[in-house]
């Protein structure tokens, strides 16, 4: 029996908080009414009375308006004695429905509605890194995090986190996946799971569910969206051939390759770093083909006068082995300079900004 009770309350505590604005706003309206009729003279529209309510249940009191008979200072102290209390309620509310907002905020359980933005899927030391990346590039940009932690890690302006399974087309759909920049799937690599789950097939097999769920997305909305995902073995790539993913973060074996190479080549460890960070002031950043550039030797030299280098046409990194070459009208040109070069750079070239692609 107290089961029944307890839940007829609860329902009778939402429907007051449900109906209790309408009923301030409709209270409001009639004491207006009610003292335009009893002094007319003294406030001459409804209007007027309406700000005078306002004022009295604010307890400002500003004195501009005042009435004057006895039966309108009966009314005003009717008014105190229950108005009053009743914008106290209103506050109470307010802050109430602040509290909640955040708490569903932080909590991961709100939808994102804007767009342009860039969605990180999995949350470990590297997307922490590729957050900090990601403001550093563009203070402007929204950062949309997907995990399945109780609350977000991050507090930052820009980070919205969405709780739920990336593999499950409804949490990309409250990540507004279809109006996103482009998705960054990180492998799992939580330490509260088990042995079980860090089998690099198994973890692989998750982000290839991520990338099959987004391609779904994709082909059903007919939209294009650029993802890169992070794999643990290389081996597994291929058996991402029938999903979309653009791009792959370097895996193991890379790191691998270039730790063996440094045994042999003093120093390129700090090559490669530098080509992975901003740490040295400079990135990599994707430019236009200027229409006077005929072939890469034209390219090179005038970027090369502006203080950027030519370092690759799509993933081909043997500039210098093609320079007599004509650049095809498909070229991606990407170039390594600071900051304030690329600026330089996106001004002089006619099109759309350079996209960077640090």
């Amino acid at each position: 029996m107290r089961l029944p009770m307890k839940r007829m309350l609860y329902y009778l505590i939402k429907l007051r908080s449900r109906i209790f604005l309408p009923f301030f706003l409709l209270y409001i309206l009639i004491s207006s009414y009610v003292i335009l009729l009893i002094e007319p003279e003294t406030f001459g529209s409804y209007l007027t009375a309406v700000y005078w309510v306002m004022t009295a249940l604010a307890t400002v009191g500003f004195g501009d308006y005042a009435p004057v008979t006895d039966a309108g200072k009966a009314f005003t102290i009717f008014l105190y004695i229950t108005g009053i209390g009743m914008v106290s309620v209103l506050i109470g509310n307010i802050l109430e429905s602040v509290y909640r907002i955040e708490k569903l905020k932080v909590g991961g359980k709100m939808r994102y509605t804007g767009s342009n933005h860039i969605i990180l899927i999995g949350w470990n030391e590297k997307s922490k890194a590729a957050v900090k990346e990601i403001i550093t590039s563009d203070q402007t940009v929204d950062i949309i995090l997907i995990d399945h932690m109780e609350k977000t890690p991050l507090m930052d302006e820009h980070l919205f986190y969405v709780r739920g399974d990336a593999t499950d087309e409804e949490t990309l759909m409250r990540a507004n996946l279809p109006a996103s920049k482009g998705v960054i799937i990180f492998a799992e690599e939580s330490p509260q799971v088990n042995d079980a789950a860090k089998d690099p097939l198994l973890v692989d097999g998750k982000t290839l569910l991520i990338a099959t769920a987004i391609t779904s997305i994709e082909e059903r909305m007919n939209i294009s969206i650029h993802v890169t995902a992070e794999v643990i073995h290389q081996q597994h790539i291929r058996l991402f051939e029938r999903v979309k993913v653009d791009e792959f973060i370097p895996t193991n074996e890379m790191i691998s390759h270039a730790a063996v190479r440094s045994l042999f080549s003093h120093g390129i460890t700090h090559i490669y770093s530098e080509l992975m960070s901003r740490q040295a002031g400079e990135s990599i950043y994707e430019i236009q083909k200027r229409p006077e550039w005929r072939t890469y030797r034209e390219a090179f030299i005038d970027l090369l006068e502006e203080g950027a280098t030519l370092v690759a046409d799509h993933s081909n990194l043997h500039i210098n082995q093609k320079l007599d070459e004509a650049i095809p009208n498909e070229a991606q040109l990407f170039v390594m300079c600071d900051k304030e070069t690329i600026v330089k750079i996106q001004t002089s070239l006619t099109g759309d900004d350079s996209k960077d692609h640090s």
